[in-house]
């Protein structure tokens, strides 16, 4: 396990509250563990966006769907 990113059990609590599960339709999301990863990076480390490690993402990518997911009340789910 990387610097700052999730552990089995702690990923294993906040999955089933993503959007992008086998269960919703459309795409399902793959990914959303490397993108949680990617947010906690920036959050903890104190960088900025732009500075986002590669194996992330694209940070322009992941700084918008950190945002919808904020709108959307994605984050307030996780956090409760």
């Amino acid at each position: 396990m990387k610097r700052y990113e999730l552990d089995e059990a702690q990923w294993a609590r906040i999955e089933p509250l993503l959007p992008g599960k086998a269960s919703d339709p459309g795409r399902t999301g793959s990914d959303n563990r490397l993108f949680v990863n990617g947010v906690l990076w920036v959050l903890r480390s104190g960088a900025h966006w732009q500075d986002l490690p590669e194996r992330y993402g694209k940070w322009k990518t992941a700084h918008k769907r950190f945002s919808r997911w904020a709108a959307a009340g994605i984050w307030e789910k996780v956090f409760d």
